[in-house]
């Protein structure tokens, strides 16, 4: 079975026959593709590059309508995913494991050695991410004697087993990981030269989540990490997304904490615990990362217009937050990156 995309109804709407496979996969130069793709159930512009192993995908999409994805690969390699959302929703349903939620700003690592994969994409305005994959073999030759996180990792991978960083669930992107993914793509080194510095970054990222994950174990030790339940879990999400939704007037913690159904101490220490930020700390760091993708997409949008959008206070307001986070001026980023 191809990569095969249906609605609601499971009408097919789209269909991939041919896939990545091992051999063009180890191409010892850098391939790169771009596609960008318009149909009546969603749009979308995705650009890949592949070579010694390494995938490296990111793109954006709009959706029209509640997708169904289904993809059995068997003429593709096995390969250890890291995952990156930057923006949008999708549930994922892998062999033994299902309804594996991905939010913005989350990530996670996945080895799935059945080949079948399945996703759900409900209608969104746009979901943004990067995923970073290595072959397993390419895999294990980091894994061995590089920390206790890989070797874990690297048993249950050898022994083709479906692997997850965190079981529990996805971590927060955290600021260093968004830097490596805006240097990743936004790169302009060519030739060999690009080949080494997207294996540095993606080695640099394999790094910031293992050294996450051990962060996140009580005394630096390897144990499972205490899940919030299920149902406080979920009313944290819902009480991210209801903040996301009030950018221009966000509700006061109190009053979030009565629309989200928790109380005000369990919303700020399970936020905190899901998100590794405060509450409105992390709704800073999403207006700023929003506010920057304004600056590059609306050119001629006077920033003032952007920080109201925003809901700044003011454009100074705005334009000290920005220098802050980004160490430059929003007019500055704008001629820099456009």
């Amino acid at each position: 079975m191809p990569f095969i995309v249906t609605n609601d109804s499971r009408k097919e709407l789209f269909r991939e026959d041919k896939l990545l496979t091992a051999q063009e996969l180890q191409s010892s130069t850098i391939v790169e593709e771009e596609k960008q793709m318009k149909y009546a159930f969603g749009e979308a512009r995705y650009r890949e590059l592949y070579f010694d192993g390494l995938h490296i995908g990111y793109g954006r999409a709009k959706v029209y309508e509640n997708l169904h994805i289904a993809a059995e690969m068997p003429e593709s390699p096995t390969l250890v995913s890291l995952h990156f959302v930057l923006q949008g929703h999708f549930i994922a349903h892998l062999p033994g494991r299902s309804g594996c939620h991905y939010y913005a700003l989350e990530h996670n690592l996945v080895y799935n050695p059945e080949l079948l994969e399945a996703a759900e994409i409900k209608k969104q305005d746009g979901i943004e991410m990067v995923g970073l994959s290595l072959t397993k073999e390419r895999f294990l030759e980091l894994a061995e004697n590089n920390g206790d996180v890989l070797n874990r990792l690297g048993e249950r991978v050898a022994g083709n087993k479906l692997v997850f960083l965190n079981r529990y669930g996805n971590q927060p992107i955290t600021h260093s990981m968004l830097r490596v993914l805006d240097e990743i793509r936004h790169c302009q080194f060519q030739g060999g030269i690009k080949k080494l510095f997207l294996q540095s970054k993606v080695l640099e990222l394999l790094a910031l989540q293992c050294e996450q994950y051990e962060r996140s174990a009580p005394g630096g030790r390897l144990q499972a990490v205490t899940p919030l339940s299920a149902t406080d879990r979920d009313k944290i999400y819902h009480a991210r997304e209801l903040l996301l939704g009030a950018v221009q007037q966000p509700p006061s913690l109190r009053e979030l904490s009565r629309q989200a159904g928790l109380n005000e101490f369990k919303l700020k220490t399970g936020f905190k615990k899901v998100f590794d930020n405060t509450v409105f700390g992390y709704l800073n760091d999403y207006r700023l990362e929003q506010a920057r993708e304004l600056l590059l997409q609306q050119q001629h949008t006077p920033i003032s217009a952007i920080a109201e959008e925003l809901g700044y206070s003011s454009p100074q307001h705005f334009c000290n937050a920005f220098r802050k986070k980004f160490g430059v001026s929003p007019g500055k980023s704008r001629r820099t990156d456009g």
